[in-house]
Order: structure tokens, then sequence, then C-alpha cells
């Protein structure tokens, strides 16, 4: 990938929409080298696919917060399967460093993401944990983009 690929995708994570005329203007190429491009990106492998934001996706949690999870012994399957079958919980991710686990979740209103981080404190294995509201999006994808 060279810079002109990365001019294209940049472009693309800012309106996925953009005609391959205006994104050829935009950057001063031609309308072939960006289709092109485009399509050997797709094909390779380095574009998955395109998405639509739906307003109601992005209104369905106006609270959102990351929660970084200690797990204590070997209990890490065991306690993602019981965060996973929690409605609240959007992601989950397994890292490296000081936290082992980091759910993604999403709330109606600060009340109930106070119950769901309490539900998940009791969860049997949960060792430590530190949460953070999100307080807005300037980048993302599916139902965490907002504008």
């Amino acid at each position: 990938m060279d810079a002109t690929d990365r001019d294209i995708l940049a472009a693309l994570r800012r309106d996925a929409r953009i005609s391959f005329s205006d994104l050829a203007a935009a950057l001063g190429l031609s309308r072939t080298t960006v289709r092109a491009r485009v399509e050997r990106m797709r094909e390779d492998g380095r574009i998955l696919g395109f998405t639509v934001v739906l307003k109601e996706d992005a209104a369905r949690d106006p609270v959102r917060a990351l929660m970084m999870i200690g797990i204590e012994g070997r209990g890490t399957d065991r306690v993602l399967r019981q965060l996973g079958g929690l409605p609240e919980v959007r992601g989950l991710h397994s890292t490296n460093g000081r936290w082992d686990v980091i759910a993604e979740l999403g709330t109606p209103d600060l009340e109930t993401l106070d119950a769901v981080l309490n539900r998940i404190r009791a969860v049997d294995g949960v060792a430590t944990s530190e949460t953070s509201l999100l307080l807005s999006t300037k980048r993302g994808s599916g139902a965490q983009l907002r504008r």
C-alpha cells in the first residue's frame, strides 16, 4: 500500500459514498486509477466492505462506555461467556498489558449503565475494572459512528 492508497482510504473513511469521479478530482487522480485501486484493495482484503450508519443505530445507545476488566486466575473463557450474554455488551476484546478484556457497553441512560457495571463486577472471576464513558466519536464504524 502506497501513499495514494492511504489517501483513497482516508477519503473513503470520511465519506464512503463519495463517487469515484469526486474522489479522483479531490486527489488529483483519474477516475480509472481510483476505481482500479479501490477494486484491488477490495480483492486483496484491505477493504472488507462499506456500511450504512442509520440514525436509529447511533441513537440506540446514548450512553456508551469502555470497561477494562482484570480477570483472576484462568477464568477468562467463563467470564467472556457470561459477559457475552449481557444485552448491553456491544463488543468484547482480549488485550495485552494491564487489562485482560475490554467490554464495549451501550445503554439508554446512566442508571442502566451503573446497573450493568455492578452486574459485571459481580461476575465470579472479575478481579478489577476501570470504566471510561465515551463522550463523542470522531471516527468510527457501524453503530459506533456519531457525527
